[in-house]
């Protein structure tokens, strides 16, 4: 074996009668692996799409009809994710389906990208076995990773940029510098955390030139293409968003909202949101186990110590990227997957070949053997998730009380009797039902927590709403009485005028059409709510789409039940 074993230790003529044979496995192994979670993802291509989807695809939507992001829709993250999702509708079609099998393309490529790092690090061994590991880590449900994040685009730049810029350090070319850059600048665009990345193969790569005699017109011109290049993707978006006339909202909402979210957070919050996701994201623990034996490889492999900096670095980073502005929500933690399925890989690869230098040769195929039980057991004990809920059913179960799946068949009632044209309110954070229906979202805020969040543009922005609502007045209002579609428990008693306002004004010009309940499979996990005696979801048509509402009789008021928080 080229990564593990020596020529000294095995004669010639049988390591060249094993090394086709080792060759073959690995590529195997991994297009099983590949195919084998495509066919899951295949399975579940309808799955509806929660509301960060929701967004990137209502977006992407708009882009390809020629609107410009932050015209008529508005969010704090970069366009990147909304140009990914715009390219894959316009390969695989403006549907549920094509986004998810848009997403077998980019999560299968970010672990062939896995791969390639792994084996150029540590070997064919180490490289399968890190991208065996990433496409099934990538797939499971208690990160969200089923769902197209914008994460997943993240590291896919990411792992691009990093294998670009050891090829350049190899290579000593400032055009490959400047792809390296490019890519890290890609991932940037893509959302705000991945700057991270970008920062961190820029001290990696600087550390390494301190190694050497230090050249300062070398490494200024080094350096030079590699900021460059990180630079360009976001220059280039300033430049469109200045010709689409959009700038200053999109600087808005990308700089000075963002700023504003990224301190809200306590430490205290932060802690209860880690404990609540950090259980289930590194699990299962018999592959996490050997995640750490990899990082722990260095203090006893040789092999392992010559690359210990990068790998430790890229880990550490990944985890900067999930604690960014300290929410620590499930998806968040796709960052770290690369580099702990590169840890995986290393630990079995570094066991092997200090098997190797024992007299426990034979014993040698036991890291692998233990890896391959240890993967499999994993894989079976997402069987069932993975092949006997229906897609739906795998929504609800990700997703505890949302309105995922019922915002389907209301966007499908919508659909039937719309005329081209409407408009669309949502009083609530479900911007998949803009998606679905193909309709104009009035007021242009994708989600309400921003309007309730304790920040100094909240009450601007309510405002903002409220008469962009009482302008255009949408022929369709779908206003979500849930608390996670609104933030937190707080939420709803500290802004209770917005919400009286905005339940007067679905009274008013609209009549009710369907009130859809919101389900919980599990009793102690209940959504919060204003009005009726359960959760719901209502859906208004406007009585008269030229009449401007009227204020209604006052409406009744039904107090709210204690409820647990909410991740978005």
């Amino acid at each position: 074996m080229s990564s593990v074993i020596t020529t000294e230790a095995v004669p010639a003529p049988s390591l060249q009668r094993r090394l086709p044979l080792q060759r073959y496995a690995c590529y195997a192994a991994l297009l099983l692996a590949f195919m084998a979670m495509a066919a899951i993802r295949v399975r579940l291509r309808n799955a509806p799409l929660e509301r960060d989807e929701g967004e990137y695809a209502y977006m992407g939507q708009l882009m390809l009809h020629g609107v410009p992001p932050y015209e008529v829709a508005y969010n704090m993250k970069l366009p990147g994710t909304y140009a990914a999702y715009a390219l894959l509708m316009a390969v695989f079609g403006e549907t549920t389906a094509g986004i998810r099998l848009g997403m077998i393309v980019v999560t299968t490529a970010t672990a062939f990208l896995v791969f390639l790092l792994g084996k150029r690090l540590h070997g064919l061994i180490a490289g399968t076995v890190a991208g065996v590991t990433y496409i099934f880590l990538a797939i499971r449900p208690s990160v969200m990773a089923i769902d197209g994040h914008a994460t997943h685009f993240v590291v896919l730049a990411a792992l691009a940029g990093l294998l670009l810029l050891l090829h350049a350090m190899e290579r000593q070319k400032p055009l490959l510098f400047f792809a390296s850059g490019l890519a890290f600048g890609v991932s940037y665009l893509m959302k705000q955390p991945g700057i991270l990345f970008g920062v961190f193969a820029g001290v990696h790569w600087l550390w390494n030139e301190a190694k050497r005699p230090f050249l300062w017109r070398r490494v200024l011109l080094r350096g030079s293409a590699l900021l460059l290049g990180a630079a360009l993707p976001y220059g280039f978006t300033c430049l469109v968003m200045v010709h689409a006339g959009v700038f200053q909202t999109f600087w808005f909402w990308t700089w000075r909202y963002a700023l504003e979210y990224g301190t809200l957070t306590s430490l205290s919050n932060a802690w209860i949101f880690l404990k609540a996701t950090l259980p289930w994201a590194v699990r299962p623990l018999v592959l996490w186990a050997l995640v750490l034996l990899g990082l722990a490889a260095p203090l006893w492999s040789r092999r392992a110590r010559a690359h210990a900096g990068l790998v430790a670095g890229f880990f550490i980073t990944g985890w900067l990227v999930v604690s960014s502005g300290l929410y620590f929500r499930p998806h968040y933690y796709i960052a770290v997957l690369p580099a702990a399925a590169v840890c995986v890989g290393i630990a079995v690869e570094s066991m092997q070949s200090w098997l190797m230098t024992t007299n426990f040769k034979r014993l040698a195929l036991i890291p692998i053997l233990y890896f391959a039980a240890a993967y499999c057991a994993s894989v079976h004990g997402q069987w069932k998730t993975y092949l006997s809920l229906e897609p739906a059913q795998l929504t609800t179960k990700m997703h505890l009380v949302q309105v995922f799946a019922k915002a389907v068949g209301v966007a499908e009632l919508i659909q039937s009797s719309s005329s081209p044209g409407d408009q669309i309110g949502i009083i609530g954070s479900e911007p998949e039902i803009c998606f679905y229906t193909r309709l104009r979202c009035t007021g242009g805020y994708l989600y309400m927590y921003p309007l309730m969040e304790k920040q100094k543009y909240a009450k601007e922005m309510q405002d903002d709403l409220r008469s962009s609502f009482e302008r255009r007045h949408p022929r369709f209002l779908v206003y979500v009485d849930a608390e996670r579609s609104w933030g937190w428990e707080h939420t709803l008693r500290d802004n209770r005028a917005f919400f009286d306002w905005a339940w007067a004004y679905s009274h008013s010009g609209y009549t009710l059409v369907k009130e859809v309940p919101i389900p919980s499979d599990y009793e102690e996990v209940k959504s919060d709510h204003l009005w009726g005696d359960r959760a719901q979801l209502y859906l208004f048509e406007s009585t008269d789409e030229l009449a401007a509402p009227k204020a209604p009789s006052s409406p009744t008021k039904v107090s709210s039940k204690s409820s647990h928080g909410m991740t978005r």
